[in-house]
This record gives C-alpha cells, structure tokens and sequence, in this order.
C-alpha cells in the first residue's frame, strides 16, 4: 500500500507540472505493482502441501522421519518461494534439546509450472513428551520485492513420545510382595498365609479356620487368627503442581519423577499386582483442544508464535488410571506420563481429597513428591491415619532438603526415601520401608 500510495502522489504531481516521462515511470510502476500482487496471489492459490510422519507415537530414543511434499498446479513459473516446517520453541530451546533435528526444515526453491518439491529431515526424540509438528508456512512474492505474501500450507501433526523404561532391581519378582509386608493400623484385609494365633471357636467361624491340633489337644474346637497385611499392588501420586518444581531444576526434577513413576509401574505391573496412578498434571492433548491452536497468515513470525505451546490450563480436574489388575493397565499409565505436563490446577491435598475414595485399601500409595511442607505432610499423615500404607519418594538431590523433608513425614509415621538422580531410579524400592506405629 505504500508503493501504491507513493505512486499516486508522484502521478498527481507529474500530471500537475506535465512531467510526460515520470507520468509514464508511475504508470509502469502501478501496472508492476498490481501486477505482482495478481501473480502472487495465483501462485498461492496453486500451491498445496501434505505431510507425513513415520510414526505418531514414539518411545524416547526413537528417530522419526518428516516429509513434506509442496506440489504447485499452476502454469506460470513461481520464482522464488521459501517454506519452514515449524517446531515448538519449548521442544527446540534446552540443552540437550526435546526434539533434536537432523537435516533442514526450511528450504527455498524455484518452481516451475506443475512441479513438486519434497522436504524431509529426521527427529530425534531425546524426551518424552506431547508435540506438535508444524504448520508449514510458506512465503513468496514478486521478483523485485515490492509485494509478499504468507500462507499455511500443511495443518500440524501431533506425535507422542512415551518415556523409557527403567528396571528396578530392588523389586522382588518371586515375592509377591513388591514393597514389603506392611501391616495396616484396622484390622480390614488379613491374610491367611500368616497366622498370628489361635482363639476358641466362635460360632460362625468358617471350617478353614479351625486349628485341628489345638482342638485335639484341648478337646475343644479351636480357630486360626491371621495377621492384617497390604500386600496387593501400589498406587502412586504423583504432584506435578509448578510450585514443587524450582525453575532452576526444570526440566529435570519433574522429567525425573515421571520416569520414576514409570519404572514402579512397569515392575508392579510385570509382577500381576494391581498398578494405578493419580496426578495433578494435565494432558497436553486435552489442553490443545480445549485451548485450539491459532494461525496468523500475515508474518511467519506470527505463524511461529502460533505453533508454540500455551503453559497454563485453568481445569481442575485430576488425571488417573485407577488401581486395577489388567494387561493394559501400564500401557494406560505409560500413555498418560507421555502427555502430562505440570499444572496450576490441583495442589497435592487438594489432589488427595478429590481421589481419596478411588484408592484401594489393600494396595500401597507411593506418593513421589518434589516438595514437601507441613500441609502435604499432614494430607499424607491423614491417609496413614485412614488405614493406608504410605510409602513416599522425595525427588531432591540436596541432603539438607531431603531432612527436611523426611522429618516431617516421619512426624506422620511415614520413611521417606529420596531420589537423587537418573540412576537412582533402579535402587529406590530395593530396601523395605515399614511406617511406624
């Protein structure tokens, strides 16, 4: 528009002095002018775009390979144009990054009448993780420059990197008991491998539980008593509220208690105990559709704005799988922690209220905490009181922190055990840790 407006103020002045040879330069310059943005406005119209993916849903290590094919049907040659597959800025901006590129995307190339132009580069997954991949914006424009102009080409794809999988070597495969007996305050669940004594018989005792030996002895019948145990699979909460998390730790404490919770599943579910997870997070897929992603053809700046992620999600609602024996179950779990990301939401207590009754009594709840103060030691201290076994992770390297913190769970009846680092994830459940009474 300014070339335009330009053009119109030196045709008026020429025609006001009778300037016949600047009369006629506007003139050609208008008639470029116009004639440009015709063009440009054809090539676009002409121009199309698709991508493919090698996969959707990947495993941290993984390579996946992009292409975008930009196909032009037009008959009259495109000069120049230049084309960029767009990459979140948090998936791209760490070291070492989340999404790590090998090869280009972004190219600029010459087309000529119903020619097509492949792009293809390769990412490497370094961290699990919801991501979207593009849109493709493309810019073109006339040859002198007086005129461009921007367009979406390919919609984004969005692929789901699941976190890896750590054994544990503390984990007992044989046992069946994978964080050790640990007998409940109220006598709800007992189990009938442990006897803790003999009583007389008191009418409505089942036969099974008549002590034979005792009743030929005594000549009198005689009943079995057996100890209360929580034996049956686990239940981790974990918080992943942004307050628990320093930023100068980000992103590694909150990726760090993510694998741990994976690595307990994975063992817990390898040896057919019931798993379940419960979390304050929120799921990337979920956010990007309640939140939409939005588009600005006018600038690839714009354009790029548009691809990034937005961090904050106003819900209230907890992610669970809940506690439950199945083949699926730490598929389930695995597929959740791939997509979680840290939310505002839910603070921890307030996690434990809403989920309170979805927690079994006869499984173990493994809290992994990052943070932890006198409220979310009393909200845990509370379910120990309940009849739970609580048996919590505290995600610091710091001894002091780690103190800290495992004394004011200890004031609650609860041994905490701390998680230092990656390679600590394999020896955290490998000694017993028993509340005490």
């Amino acid at each position: 528009m300014r070339w335009i407006l330009g053009a119109a103020i030196l045709l008026a002045l020429s025609f006001a002095f009778g300037l016949g040879l600047m009369t006629y330069a506007m003139y050609a310059l208008v008639a470029v002018i116009l004639g440009s943005r015709v063009l440009v406005r054809y090539w676009l119209r002409h121009l199309a775009a698709t991508r493919h993916v090698s996969q959707l849903d990947a495993e941290e290590g993984d390579s996946i390979t992009v292409a975008l094919t930009v196909r032009y049907s037009g008959v009259i040659p495109m000069p120049w144009m230049l084309v960029e597959d767009l990459l979140p800025r948090h998936a791209v901006i760490t070291r070492p990054a989340a999404l790590e590129v090998e090869g280009k995307r972004i190219f600029l190339a010459m087309l000529w009448p119903r020619a097509t132009k492949l792009l293809t580069y390769r990412i490497q997954c370094n961290r699990r993780g919801y991501y979207q991949i593009g849109p493709a914006v493309l810019e073109t424009g006339d040859v002198f420059g007086l005129y461009k102009q921007f367009k979406m080409i390919a919609e984004p794809e969005f692929i789901t990197v699941e976190p890896a999988i750590i054994p544990l070597g503390g984990f007992d495969l044989v046992s069946k008991r994978p964080l050790g007996e640990i007998k409940m305050q109220s006598r709800l669940f007992e189990d009938p491998s442990r006897i803790a004594g003999i009583r007389r018989y008191q009418l409505g005792d089942p036969m099974n539980r008549i002590h034979w030996a005792s009743t030929a002895r005594t000549g009198q019948l005689h009943s079995k008593q057996y100890e209360a145990t929580c034996i049956a699979g686990v239940s981790i909460i974990l918080d992943l509220h942004p307050g628990s998390f320093p930023e100068k730790d980000e992103p590694i404490r909150s990726e760090l208690a993510i694998k741990c919770a994976v690595a307990i599943a994975n063992s817990v579910h390898l040896m057919d105990q019931q798993v379940g997870i419960f979390t304050n997070s929120v799921d990337a897929a979920e956010r990007m559709k309640y939140e939409g992603w939005d588009f600005d053809t006018r600038t690839r700046d714009a354009a790029r704005k548009s691809a990034g992620c937005i961090d904050r999600d106003p819900r209230l609602s907890p992610q669970r799988v809940r506690t439950k024996r199945g083949a699926h179950q730490f598929q389930q779990i695995r597929h959740m922690m791939a997509r979680s990301e840290k939310n505002e939401g839910l603070t921890l207590p307030s996690l434990l209220l809403e989920i309170e009754s979805d927690l079994p009594r006869d499984a173990t709840v493994v809290p992994i905490l990052s943070k932890v103060t006198p409220e979310i030691a009393m909200a845990l201290g509370n379910l120990v009181r309940g009849g739970y076994a609580v048996s919590p992770i505290v995600n610091c390297w710091d001894e002091y922190e780690y103190a800290q913190a495992a004394g004011m769970l200890l004031a609650e009846r609860m041994l905490a055990k701390q998680l230092k680092s990656l390679e600590a994830i394999s020896q955290i459940c490998q000694e017993q840790a028993y509340p005490l009474f």
